[in-house]
């Protein structure tokens, strides 16, 4: 009795994998006449031939370093190898590609990354394959990105623009009521006293003065020349002869 039950779950067994012939290769099929027609393989199959006598032959497993990722592929395509500047990240099945990264200090090039280019710090964006510099009006505040355009503008109605932007940062606002909050007094001189200057700035609660004194000048040094005694002998020698002969 055990032996027919065997027997008999064998044969249920092997009519279900006749019936599903999606474990087989082909995902979808056409009758035609006697045979089947394959319209789509299963995913990690190539198609073998378009019809024939049974669906389960007409495809194939993909042959190793291969892979067919979807069912309307119906051919298995060569496993990409990363190379260069690139990683492995994951390795090739029949299902799916190989997939690649970058190496530190480069970024993928494009979103399959086939390739990969130098990344771009703050302050820079990518540009024919390597990095510029944010152009005059642009910033970039984060890695590998383009640079944007400074805002024109605050964001909020009771802001006024304090700084310009540069290449890494946006235009810097502040509060209205904050540059309101001080007070800035004209120069005030303490005329008993020329060399000292009294600047005062004046917040609304905290009155402070600031008083600058400058150094006092330097006395001024007086330098006497002498003749040497020679020199002196001569010049009284001319001057004899000068009244001599003009008596």
């Amino acid at each position: 009795m055990s032996v027919m039950l065997l027997v008999m779950s064998l044969w249920l067994l092997l009519q279900g994998c006749a019936c599903d012939p999606v474990n087989l290769g082909c995902m979808e099929w056409d009758h035609v006449g006697d045979g089947a027609c394959c319209k789509a393989c299963h995913p990690g199959h190539r198609l073998v031939r378009k019809c024939g006598p049974r669906a389960i032959d007409l495809c194939t497993p993909c042959e190793p370093g291969t892979y067919a990722s979807t069912f309307s592929d119906n051919q298995c395509k060569w496993c990409t190898q990363c190379a260069g500047t690139q990683v492995q990240l994951e390795a090739c099945t029949p299902t799916a590609d190989t997939k690649c990264g970058c190496k530190k200090g480069y970024t993928c090039g494009n979103d399959h990354c086939s390739f990969c280019v130098r990344t771009c710090t703050k302050g820079q964006e990518p540009h024919d394959g390597s990095c510029r510099p944010c152009p005059n009006g642009t910033f970039n505040d984060k890695i590998h990105q383009k640079c944007k355009p400074w805002s024109t503008e605050c964001p909020k109605p009771n802001q006024r623009i304090a700084a310009k932007g540069d290449a890494f940062t946006d235009i810097k606002c502040v509060d209205v009521s904050k540059l309101n909050s001080v007070v800035t007094t004209p120069l005030s001189v303490d005329t008993s006293d020329p060399k000292t200057v009294t600047t005062t700035e004046t917040p609304v609660s905290d009155p402070k003065t600031v008083v600058k004194v400058e150094p006092p000048g330097e006395d001024i040094k007086v330098f006497c020349l002498c003749l040497c005694p020679r020199i002196q002998t001569f010049l009284e020698a001319q001057l004899t002869s000068f009244v001599v002969l003009n008596r």
